[in-house]
């Protein structure tokens, strides 16, 4: 292979490569047909990922017309049938199941390279379609420079498209070797350089190695075999997501049967949110509908599932439609994956006469979560064992890693890696592990059902705001749901048809007479935290973390106010709080643990990564504690 497809060593997992400046996609394709053509090579890396930052990517329409003459035409195909709403964050596009990935970063190329989380083995400093040229970043050139430095392998190769005096000094400064060329690179290039940092005194502080805990590589794991606790949605998607990863997993399920608990109801929905602040909640809830989509997409086309990507409607019951279009437009959300409607073209939308504007997600929709959960399992066949009827009852570390015991005390597992996603459930087997360090509260949700011929309208699309009501499914309608916090009744009750009733008629503006009695439905708890995010990767040492002999820096250090430097336990990882949102980020949470297990490009911004860090708690008593 070249320069331009190969530059980690032979043999390697997974080679990463970073272009800024993704243009009309020649480099990316380039490289994944070199990836290709390799075949068997056994120089040729098990992976590609390759991460491109543009501030103004090309349109669909732009792609599709600049990739007619590409000289890789299958290729070409594939990327423009996955290309995504350009909204403003890490996109994830997957090809070749997984062995090949695409992290389109939309934003500028200094804040982009910042929020990676990634270990580069090749760079291409590339002017970008549409945004700043390389050679006028003169001021944030230091700021760049230290962040190339922070993503570069040991060894990475570097070219740029400009050969300013303010990027070779910043290259040199952030631990690169500036020389004349290199191998395969062409006439373009202005300027080369390896990633060949000298740990002395004379490098400056900026560009010595210093990883926190929660971003480190993960040690070396030949086996690559992983044991999941919980087969509901976020289990069986971590499955497959370790799966892409080359990681083979044993899911064990207490119940006889996979997502017969949270994940148990016959259809929910998922879509993203729009803040006036596009802050964590909002951008992580964007990434996360946007990789829902793709996995509902693939069940319903090759699994058999039952569910829909044909759109979502959620009305708005506080803002007037020039106040949400204004929002659109200043976030510059694209209608692709929002727009704002007033009340007669939400009606004409949902098939019904609405009184209030709403939120259109094109892309949103509805599934079958237990489909949805398979239809994982059945992407990661393979490389997934699953075993029903196996309640684990305690966790134990190990000289050789982490052990999972029945109630007999017998060893039932073992392995290097363990993932906890077994809703509230992790919260007892955490307690193994050392001291508490993760709280959430249980809520009770009750949904109905009805015959769909018993209401006076057919809804076209799934339909949310206070409350929710979904197209008919087989034969049935299904709206709701009750929440009630600490409420361990497992009945269906009269009293919560009742208000789900009320909420329905609140949505649709219908009044109906409908007896309750006559109404199906289902109960099951949701586990929520307090931030109303997921808790999704390494599980911290709160032991250490604690005592502040086990630490390098002391306790007043501004280090401890980033979840990333907490301590980890080795091994242990932990993905739940889903809460009522778990269709929605079961897909891209399940990417982000593949990823922190593997030691993979991690699929989210650092920032949103921090966000549902499961070392924030501890952080944050930490806080508290120092301010008492």
């Amino acid at each position: 292979m070249n320069a331009d497809s190969q530059a980690a060593p032979a043999g390697r997992e997974r080679i990463v490569m970073l272009q800024t400046g993704f243009g009309e996609g020649r480099r990316f394709l380039a490289a994944w047909q070199a990836w290709r053509d390799a075949g068997d090579d056994p120089q040729r890396s098990a992976r590609l990922v390759f991460i491109a930052i543009e501030p103004q990517p090309p349109t669909r329409t732009e792609l599709s017309a600049a990739l007619r003459t590409s000289p890789w035409p299958d290729l070409a195909r594939a990327l423009l049938a996955a290309w995504p709403p350009l909204t403003p964050n890490l996109h994830r596009l997957s090809f070749d199941a997984g062995r090949v990935q695409l992290l389109l970063r939309v934003a500028e190329v200094q804040t982009g390279e910042a929020e990676l989380v990634a270990s580069v083995d090749r760079f291409w400093l590339d002017e970008p379609a549409r945004g700043s040229a390389l050679d006028r970043i003169q001021a944030p050139a230091l700021h760049l420079c230290k962040a190339l430095g922070r993503l570069a392998a040991s060894g990475a190769l570097l070219s740029a498209s400009s050969a300013s005096p303010e990027l070779r000094a910043g290259l040199t400064t952030a631990g690169f070797s500036v020389h004349a060329s290199l191998p395969g690179d062409g006439p373009q290039a202005a300027l080369h350089a390896t990633f060949e940092p000298a740990f002395s005194q004379s490098l400056a502080p900026s560009a010595r190695r210093h990883r926190a805990p929660a971003r480190s590589a993960a040690p070396p794991n030949p086996n690559r075999r992983a044991l999941i606790i919980g087969a509901g949605l976020a289990g069986c998607a971590a499955a497959w997501a370790l799966a892409e990863q080359g990681w083979h997993c044993s899911v064990l399920e207490r119940r006889a049967q996979i997502a017969s608990e949270g994940s148990g109801n016959p259809a929910g929905l998922f879509h993203g949110i729009v803040n006036a602040q596009d802050g964590l909640h909002a951008r992580f809830n964007r990434a996360a509908a946007l990789e829902a989509q793709r996995a509902v997409q693939r069940a319903t086309d090759e699994h058999g599932v039952q569910g829909s990507t044909a759109g979502l409607l959620r009305l708005e019951s506080t803002l007037e439609l020039r106040v949400m279009q204004a929002t659109l437009a200043r976030l510059g959300l694209p209608p692709d994956y929002v727009q704002a409607l007033d009340a007669a073209a939400a009606s004409a939308r949902a098939g019904i006469a609405l009184a209030q504007p709403a939120w259109s997600y094109p892309g949103g929709g509805w599934v079958d979560p237990g489909g949805l959960a398979r239809s994982f399992l059945e992407r990661a066949a393979g490389h997934v064992a699953l075993r029903t009827g196996v309640k684990v009852h305690a966790l134990e570390r190990g000289a050789g890693g982490w052990r999972l015991l029945d109630a007999h005390g017998e060893v039932i597992d073992a392995a290097e890696v363990v993932v906890l996603a077994n809703a509230g459930d992790a919260m007892r087997l955490l307690a193994d592990a050392g001291p508490p360090m993760l709280t959430m509260a249980r809520s009770r949700g009750q949904i109905s059902t009805l015959p769909a011929a018993a209401l006076p309208f057919a809804a076209k699309l799934p339909i949310t705001g206070a409350g929710y009501l979904l197209p008919e499914l087989r034969g049935r309608v299904i709206f709701g749901a009750t929440s009630h916090a600490d409420d361990a009744d497992a009945s269906v009750r009269e009293a919560d048809h009742r208000l789900n009733l009320a909420q329905l008629q609140r949505l649709t503006g219908c009044q109906f007479d409908i007896d309750p009695e006559q109404l199906g439905g289902r109960t099951a708890w949701r586990w929520v935290t307090a931030d109303r995010l997921p808790v999704i990767g390494a599980v911290p040492d709160v032991q250490a973390f604690a005592d502040p002999r086990s630490r390098s820096a002391p306790r007043s250090s501004p280090r401890l106010d980033q979840p990333r430097f907490v301590p980890r336990l080795p091994g242990l990882f932990v993905f739940t709080g889903l809460g009522s949102r778990g269709i929605t980020w079961c897909a891209l949470g399940a990417q982000v643990l593949a990823a922190s297990v593997a030691g993979a490009p991690v699929p989210l911004e650092a920032r949103l990564i921090d966000a549902i860090d499961p070392a924030r708690f501890s952080v944050r008593r930490a806080r508290r504690c120092g301010a008492a």
